[in-house]
């Protein structure tokens, strides 16, 4: 390929999603081509908020790669939640800017060949720069670091609200303080280009200014059945947010409180473990660990959209690293075949079975509603078993989290102290 410099300006003013196919991102439409020529010519704030998996991301690398190329002397700051995603974005932007493309582009702007001075970090420094300054073209960093003394012409956040932001009030309030901080690095003739995805009515997006919105529905990039699927494999609330891009309170949820979470795994230590668990279909299987202490329940939970046949050693896993036991299953469905095949994969672990009466409605609506404000979750739970929690009504179609959370609270909700066989401490161990 060889290109004039009127071609080149052309083809990045009007057209500059064709880069993007000849790079590689063969999926982009002539939506894409809009989000880039506004990220690149706009001189505004701007927020986007598009669904997932529309390719915010993407078009956002190829701006960094492009913005990089024709204004060199203007400084870039992009956050994302944390470190590992600033390297992702980091990596694509370097690897837009090696191809042949972009190098006869930069030949035919300028008459000589790019090259990187930097690339480590998620720090961008090529030799189209004629600013004294000596800081990167392009820095990468994760919301929250720490940003004394950094300065920039262009202020970009990608993804800084996510799951955890759904869940957690502490959470939500962290991240808005760390972008109302970006504030201040942000020159007097800079601007901001934020892009995401909405998790929660009081997330960071709702200081952010007023958001292009796409939802599922008008992009044409996700076909009717794969969205269907999509769908069907998280809760209505969940779906909402993150493809319809709108925030719906069920009248009929049972818990409206966000959780509150320690990092003390010590607190679980001869605690006991329940394991709800999928064979098939769009069930998911759920581990839940927790101890009684006092009036608190410490509580740990993990879900995976898997056949517990495929999960069953890392959920022994998690069981022997928080010194849990013994586990329950429930015996209705498979007839006692998941207590033999725990056995026989750890015969040092305790199983016990029980036959499970209750509604399920009732025992969640009972037992988890009447704990809720005094369960504190160990770091690390997911995300999304609480997400499905927080989600649950009496219509839910997903309640594998909250059945299996139910189940501990139940067993932890007794009057009286009873003494239990535990693997990890095999003179006594007591709990409520």
């Amino acid at each position: 390929m060889s290109i004039s410099r009127e071609q080149a300006l052309s083809l990045i003013k009007n057209n500059p999603i064709e880069i993007g196919h000849w790079v590689g991102f063969n999926d982009l439409t002539e939506l894409h081509n809009q989000w880039l020529k506004d990220f690149l010519f706009r001189t505004d704030d701007q927020t986007l908020q598009a669904h997932r998996g529309s390719y915010k991301t993407t078009t956002l690398s190829l701006f960094l790669a492009i913005h990089t190329v024709i204004c060199p002397n203007e400084s870039v700051i992009y956050f994302r939640k944390t470190g590992g995603d600033v390297a992702e974005v980091a990596r694509q932007t370097y690897n837009i800017l090696e191809t042949g493309c972009i190098h006869e582009i930069v030949r035919a702007l300028y008459g000589f060949d790019l090259k990187m001075l930097k690339a480590t970090n998620g720090d961008i420094q090529t030799n189209l720069t004629t600013s004294i300054k000596g800081s990167s073209q392009i820095v990468g960093l994760g919301i929250g670091t720490s940003i004394t003394g950094k300065h920039a012409d262009i202020v970009v956040t990608d993804d800084i609200v996510n799951i955890n932001d759904r869940i957690s009030h502490a959470e939500r309030e962290r991240t808005k303080i760390a972008y109302m901080e970006l504030q201040n690095i942000k020159n007097r003739w800079g601007r901001f280009i934020n892009t995401g995805t909405p998790w929660h009515k009081d997330d960071a997006f709702s200081i952010m200014p007023p958001a292009q919105r796409f939802t599922c529905y008008e992009t044409g990039l996700i076909t009717p059945e794969k969205l269907d699927s999509i769908r069907h494999s998280m809760s209505p609330s969940l779906f909402a947010a993150n493809y319809e891009l709108q925030h719906i309170a069920s009248e009929n949820a049972l818990f409206d409180t966000s959780p509150v979470f320690c990092n003390k795994p010590e607190l679980l230590r001869d605690g006991l473990a329940h394991i709800d668990a999928a064979y098939g279909g769009e069930d998911f299987t759920a581990l839940t660990c927790g101890k009684r202490v006092g009036d608190t329940l410490y509580l740990f939970g993990k879900m995976w959209h898997n056949h517990i046949d495929v999960v069953l050693e890392r959920i022994l896993t998690e069981v022997v690293r928080l010194q849990c036991g013994p586990i329950y299953c429930e015996e209705n469905s498979d007839k006692g075949f998941l207590a033999k095949e725990i056995k026989r994969l750890d015969s040092k672990v305790s199983v016990r079975t029980y036959h499970e009466n209750e509604n399920k409605y009732q025992k969640i609506a009972s037992y988890l509603r009447k704990w809720w404000k005094n369960i504190v979750w160990l770091e690390g739970t997911d995300p999304e078993y609480l997400a499905q929690i927080m989600d649950y009504t009496e219509d839910a179609e997903h309640d594998d989290a909250p059945d299996s959370a139910a189940c501990v609270c139940r067993r932890l909700d007794r009057d009286r102290l009873t003494e239990y066989d535990s693997p990890f401490q095999p003179q006594r161990s007591v709990f409520h």
